[in-house]
């Protein structure tokens, strides 16, 4: 059986702890027969021969920049079959200038709302609030997510602007707050699928920190996540 080839592409605003974060996963990865080829910048997405061969990219680059070559690869990969996965904004915060990267993933960061103004202490944690992810009737089907139930999480929590292209398996709602200048609850997509051409792409917004990430819930979406959008044998 031919081994598997996964790529992580790493790098952007440091805060995400793009590093450790990805070396979290690196072993799951290895564990499961993957060889993992690890890249700290989106150079390599130009390489068409390299993308072509992989069968599975998990990028954690917030932020930053792509070039317009980069992206075609990366594009051209996942329409030809090669997975694309990531979580919070090493996926739903990357090259925010790109309007075609946004296309593609089909979902965008735009906020997370923060505490009462008068609890705030001028650090990360002001943007820290208790809410539920809650799996969708499909989540409580779907591979990545079948057998959880929902889950409390302490940390950001993901406003993200998205299509109707992307398969939602699991949200999250931000309650309309006397200082916030919405008027009603707004459910928002945590979890979501999408496929692009024979590939498999797959978004998981929680994962501000490596506390986050270690949570199993999280964990156990992200890493089901990875084999899910793996390229199949249909896409070869």
């Amino acid at each position: 059986m031919t081994q598997k080839k996964a790529l992580v592409v790493r790098g952007g605003w440091e805060g995400h702890r793009p590093v450790e974060a990805t070396e979290l996963f690196v072993p799951f990865l290895r564990s499961n027969g993957y060889a993992v080829r690890v890249e700290e910048s989106t150079d390599v997405y130009a390489d068409t021969a390299e993308l072509a061969d992989t069968d599975l990219v998990v990028q954690c680059v917030t932020m930053s920049e792509i070039t317009a070559e980069q992206l075609a690869g990366l594009s051209a990969a996942v329409v030809a079959g090669t997975g694309f996965t990531g979580w919070h904004g090493g996926i739903a915060d990357s090259f925010r200038a790109s309007s075609d990267y946004l296309h593609l993933v089909g979902g965008q960061f735009a906020t997370h709302p923060g505490k009462e103004p008068c609890e705030r202490r001028g650090d990360e944690s002001d943007n820290f609030l208790p809410h539920t992810v809650t799996l969708t009737e499909l989540g409580r089907e779907h591979p990545v997510t079948a057998g959880l139930e929902d889950f409390e999480l302490t940390t950001e929590q993901y406003w993200v602007l998205h299509d109707d292209l992307i398969d939602v398996l699991a949200t999250t709602t931000h309650p309309a707050r006397p200082w916030q200048p919405w008027h009603r609850p707004v459910t928002t997509p945590a979890v979501w699928t999408r496929q692009w051409g024979a590939g498999r792409i797959v978004v998981t917004t929680p994962g501000h920190s490596l506390d986050v990430l270690e949570n199993p819930n999280v964990r156990t979406v992200i890493e089901r996540g990875m084999l899910w959008a793996t390229r199949t044998a249909s896409a070869s």
